[in-house]
C-alpha cells in the first residue's frame, strides 16, 4: 500500500513537471504586458499544457520551441511552446509544435493535408485552450502553428521535407468553433480565422462536400506511397483510403464520384452578358431604393468575380453619427446594423428564385458626422454575402451574425473577422 501511494506521487510529480516542461517561463518574455500575463496565468497555461500532451494523437505529437526538427532531434530539444503573443497588434494564445506524420505529395493535396493536421491537431490543442481563455478580454484570440511532412520523389530519389501550417483565430470565432456540433457552424468559424501553409493562404473545408469544388489533388505517379523513409509515413499514405485523405483518391468506376454544380463563368464576355439582361432590374432597384441606400452616383450597380464566383456589386455611402466613433470594427459593426441590414431584405426581394451569380457585395464608405477628414479617415468596408445566406437571412431563420460569419468582410480592402456585439461594445 506504502508502495502504491509512492508511485501515485512520482506519476503526479511528474505529470507536473510534464506540464510546467510545455510552457514557457515568464521571465524568457520581454515584453512587459506579456510576460505579466505569462506569469499571472501560468497554472492555466500548465493545465492546457497537461491537456494536450495526455491527448492521444494519430502520430506522434511534440510541443515544441521550433519547428521542422527530426523526431531525433525533437526528443532532446526544448518543448516549452505555450506562452502569450501577438498577432497583428492583438495579444493571443500561442502554440507551436511537430506532428510526425507525413503525406504523399502525389495523393494528398495542399488543402487535404492542412484539414487533416487542422482536425487531427489543431483542433485538440483549441479544445485545451478556448474554453480556459474564452472569457479573458484580454486575449483576443489562438494562434497555432504545427509542422508536418511530406513525401515527394525528385529524380527517383524519396524525399520527406517539413510543411508548417499556422491557424489564427479571433476569440469569438475560436469559442464558436469548439463548441459548435454542427459542421456548418464550424466551418462558418473557420473562415473567420486565417489559415496558412508554409505562410500562403489556404481555405481549409471541414467536410468532404465543399472540398469537391477545392483544389483537384494531383494524379498519383504510384510510387512515392510505396517507399517512404519513416514508419509514420508509410502508415499515413498506406491507410489514406480509410482515413479523411480518401476524398483525394481516384473514384472507383463502379462508384461515380459526385461532383458539385458546375460553377458560374467569371469571364469578362459572361459578367458583361450578365449585365445586360440584369439592366432593367438594376435600374429599378436604385430608383426604389435609393433614398434608403444612398448609391454612389458614378459607381452603378455591377457584377464582379470574386473568390471563383460573381457578385452583384451595389457601391454605397453610410453616415453615422459621432456617437459611432472609435475602432474600425466598431463603425464596420455599427454601419451593418444601421443600414446595410436594412437593405439586405429589399434587395433580395429583386433576385426571387436562382440566379445567375453567387452573391451580393454591399460595399459601402463610411463617414461619421462631426469628424473633419483630419481627424478620422473614412472607411471603406466591404460585406460580400452568399445568395443562400442570403435567402436564410431573408425569410428571419439566420441571424445578422450567422450572416456575416458565411460571408466575406473587407475593411480597407482586408479580410477581418466582426463580432457585432463585441466590435460594438468597445
Amino acid at each position: 500500500m506504502r508502495k502504491n501511494s509512492w508511485l501515485g506521487g512520482v506519476v503526479v510529480g511528474l505529470l507536473a513537471v510534464s506540464s510546467w516542461a510545455q510552457v514557457l517561463s515568464p521571465a524568457e518574455i520581454k515584453d512587459p504586458e506579456l510576460r505579466a500575463l505569462q506569469l499571472q496565468y501560468m497554472d492555466e497555461l500548465k493545465a492546457v499544457g497537461q491537456e494536450i500532451v495526455s491527448h492521444s494523437f494519430d502520430y506522434p505529437f511534440y510541443l515544441s520551441r521550433k519547428l521542422d526538427l527530426d523526431e531525433v532531434q525533437q526528443r532532446r530539444a526544448d518543448q516549452r511552446s505555450i506562452r502569450f503573443d501577438r498577432y497583428n497588434g492583438q495579444i493571443v494564445l500561442a502554440v507551436t509544435g511537430n506532428y510526425f506524420a507525413a503525406y504523399s505529395a502525389t495523393q494528398v493535396n495542399k488543402t487535404i493535408r492542412a484539414r487533416d493536421t487542422f482536425l487531427h491537431v489543431i483542433t485538440p490543442i483549441l479544445q485545451a485552450s478556448v474554453p480556459r481563455f474564452q472569457n479573458n478580454k484580454q486575449i483576443r484570440g489562438y494562434a497555432v502553428e504545427v509542422s508536418h511532412h511530406i513525401l515527394s520523389k525528385v529524380m527517383g530519389v524519396s524525399l520527406e521535407s517539413p510543411e508548417n501550417e499556422m491557424v489564427y483565430l479571433p476569440q469569438g470565432a475560436a469559442v464558436r468553433l469548439v463548441g459548435a456540433k454542427d459542421d456548418t457552424v464550424k466551418q462558418a468559424a473557420l473562415l473567420q480565422g486565417q489559415v496558412f501553409l508554409d505562410a500562403e493562404p489556404v481555405t481549409v473545408f471541414l467536410s468532404d462536400k465543399p472540398l469537391a469544388s477545392a483544389e483537384a489533388a494531383p494524379p498519383s505517379d504510384g510510387g512515392s506511397a510505396g517507399d517512404p523513409p519513416t514508419q509514420a509515413s508509410a502508415e499515413v499514405a498506406s491507410s489514406a483510403a480509410a482515413t479523411s485523405l480518401a476524398p483525394t483518391l481516384p473514384a472507383t468506376p463502379d462508384k461515380p464520384k459526385e461532383t458539385a454544380p458546375p460553377p458560374h463563368d467569371t469571364s469578362a464576355q459572361a459578367i458583361a452578358a450578365l449585365q445586360g439582361s440584369q439592366q432593367d432590374v438594376l435600374t429599378k432597384l436604385v430608383k426604389e431604393l435609393d433614398s434608403q441606400a444612398h448609391f454612389v452616383s458614378y459607381a452603378p450597380p455591377a457584377f464582379i468575380a470574386f473568390r471563383q464566383g460573381i457578385y452583384l456589386q451595389l457601391s454605397l455611402t453610410t453616415t453615422l453619427p459621432e456617437t459611432a466613433g472609435g475602432s474600425r470594427y466598431r463603425i464596420a459593426a455599427m454601419a451593418f446594423d444601421e443600414h446595410i441590414a436594412h437593405l439586405i431584405r429589399p434587395v433580395a426581394g429583386d433576385f426571387e428564385g436562382e440566379q445567375n451569380f453567387d452573391g451580393i457585395n454591399f460595399s459601402t464608405t463610411i463617414h461619421v458626422t462631426g469628424k473633419t477628414p483630419a481627424v478620422s479617415a473614412s472607411q471603406s468596408v466591404e460585406f460580400f454575402f452568399p445568395l443562400s445566406s442570403i435567402r436564410c437571412y431573408e425569410k428571419y431563420d439566420c441571424t445578422g451574425q450567422q450572416l456575416i460569419d458565411q460571408g466575406v468582410v473587407l475593411i480597407n480592402g482586408e479580410r477581418v473577422g466582426l463580432e457585432l456585439q463585441t466590435a460594438e461594445s468597445h
